[in-house]
């Protein structure tokens, strides 16, 4: 068996990176992250197709301890994301720990030896435990068409843009209107000589409020960070307080509905055309897009929007499902990724002898966004019920690994050889309080089938509630919602032991985690840059 260490991190997006800069605050350095990529990066290495951007803005979409006072614009571009990335890996000296090129291709549980296996496309190694950063929206998705093997053109995906291809002239056909569609259509549109949209279902777009950020403003969060945190401030708390009508008063939002109709008004002209874009679900029910040139583009006369899926592929024909014909020289798929059913849970055999993917097999659930019962020691950033409709995705990061130190701690705790294992009541309880407050959100009630929801119908991947309420629900793991194992088997935790080891355990966490009264990203700040 190859290397041991404490701690294997798999991904090095923005999930793995952080876990890999609070590890190192922790203390911890015995680790590796395990990255299939020849760089880091995560998403943002991946997506690097015309037009790819943010819609977070750029102050919010970055970790609190890195603030990055250079943002060139409100809303950030893929370069500039991924090169903040780099910057991370430099500046916090995660290169030694990053291993490029190993793809993870299984990682069991050892009950006897109280470990995990990893098997990797270099090699094997082990690990105390696993922090699985592998992300939602690392396995695109392109639906199984009838014919597309013998397309004769160009197909690809918008999250493996191939860069060598030219579409100057050709006529190019993009399925599905999502986040990334938005973003390539008006990318590409001026250099194709036949753009085809084919749209299931029209998404809800608002105008997109992006604009340089200027010398002076960078100048003034370089020679005053307090400015940097105080607009980042002022980002988040806006989006705490708009999540109160997605979560528990969507009627509330017909307004902005009437916002975004005025957005496309003013840009199509035609009323059938406008008819075919009009959403006839609730704003927020899928995710909002941002962009001011995606209707004009639209309105251009060499784009055609096809108002059905792509059914049928005979030759270089396309056959939409409503019988719409098309001719098209390469297919663009912006057909999103495997998100409900995330691709490493086939790759993690636990306790059981089971997957963690057959343990999911009816949806998945884990303990507050980390643990899974039947897993010992195996948790997830990013995982089930942590994904975010409105907000930056990186305050939820941030606050999973407060939970995952605090779960490393406790660990030392135990003392000896231990491991934890989520209790399955505990996983149960905690999904119970998750669905019962999703029943009223937008999500669940707007009256649309987003990726948000698996094929049960479930919604098991946004969190239903500000970003403060999952900081303040994963900022310490408490024991008793665990089973210390040990390597003569399970061993339960007494009674006494519980909220003993708890208390030992959140000493130091609340030292440098006060009650929170500003926004709770900045209890981390003070832990400051090393």
């Amino acid at each position: 068996m190859g290397q041991h260490v404490r701690v294997a991190v798999i991904g090095s997006g923005f999930g793995g990176l952080g876990a890999a800069v609070r590890l190192r605050r922790e203390g911890i350095t015995d680790f590796v992250v395990l990255e299939r990529a020849d760089s880091v990066g995560g998403t943002w290495r991946d997506n690097s197709y015309p037009g790819c951007a943010c819609d977070v803005p750029s102050h919010l979409y970055s970790f609190s301890f890195a603030p990055n006072p250079d943002w060139p614009r409100t809303f950030s571009g893929q370069p500039h994301i991924r090169a903040y990335l780099e910057h991370v890996a430099d500046t916090f000296g995660l290169r030694p720990h990053v291993r490029l090129n190993h793809e993870v291709r299984l990682m069991r549980w050892d009950s006897d030896a109280l470990r995990w296996e990893i098997e990797t496309s270099q090699g094997a190694l082990s690990a105390d435990v696993v922090v699985s950063a592998a992300g939602p929206l690392s396995d695109p998705r392109i639906p199984e068409i009838p014919g597309l093997a013998e397309f004769p053109g160009k197909v690809f995906h918008s999250a493996r843009w191939d860069h060598d291809y030219d579409l100057r002239g050709k006529r190019v056909a993009m399925i599905g209107t999502g986040a990334s569609a938005i973003q390539i259509v008006p990318a590409i549109q001026p250099e194709v000589a036949r753009l085809t949209l084919f749209q299931r279902t029209p998404p809800w777009v608002m105008p997109r409020a992006d604009r340089a950020i200027s010398g002076a403003e960078r100048r003034l969060h370089r020679t005053l960070p307090f400015t940097g945190a105080a607009r980042r401030r002022l980002l988040w708390g806006i989006r705490e307080l708009q999540v109160q009508a997605f979560t528990k008063r969507p009627n509330q939002l017909g307004l902005v509905e009437s916002l975004a109709k005025a957005n496309m008004k003013k840009a199509i002209k035609d009323p059938a055309l406008r008819a075919k874009l009009t959403p006839s679900y609730r704003i927020g029910c899928k995710r909002i897009l941002l962009s001011s040139a995606y209707y004009p583009a639209l309105a251009r006369p060499n784009v055609d929007l096809v108002a059905s899926g792509l059914a049928e592929v005979r030759g270089s024909t396309l056959v939409a499902a409503d019988g719409t014909e098309t001719e098209a020289d390469a297919v663009v798929f912006g057909t999103g990724f495997h998100v409900t059913d995330m691709p490493i849970a086939e790759r993690v055999v636990g306790a059981d002898g089971i997957t963690l993917a057959e343990a999911w097999k009816d949806g998945m659930e884990s303990l507050r966004g980390a643990t899974a019962a039947g897993f010992p020691n195996w948790m997830t950033i990013i995982g089930p019920n942590t994904g975010l409709g409105n907000s930056s995705m990186i305050l939820m990061i941030e606050s999973q690994l407060n939970y995952m130190a605090g779960y490393l701690r406790q660990l030392d705790t135990l003392g000896g050889h231990a491991a934890l294992g989520a209790r399955p009541s505990a996983v149960r309880a905690w999904n119970h309080r998750v669905q019962e407050r999703m029943k009223r959100t937008v999500w669940n009630t707007g009256g649309c089938t987003s990726w948000y929801l698996d094929d049960n119908g479930r919604n098991t991947t946004i969190w239903p509630g500000t970003t403060t309420e999952f900081r303040r629900a994963t900022r310490e793991v408490d024991l008793a919602e665990y089973e210390v194992i040990r390597a003569a088997g399970p061993e339960r935790t007494t009674e006494t032991a519980g909220p003993e080891q708890t208390t030992a355990a959140a000493g130091p966490e609340q030292t440098t985690e006060p009650e929170q009264t500003t926004e709770p990203e900045q209890t981390t700040e003070k832990e400051a840059v090393r």
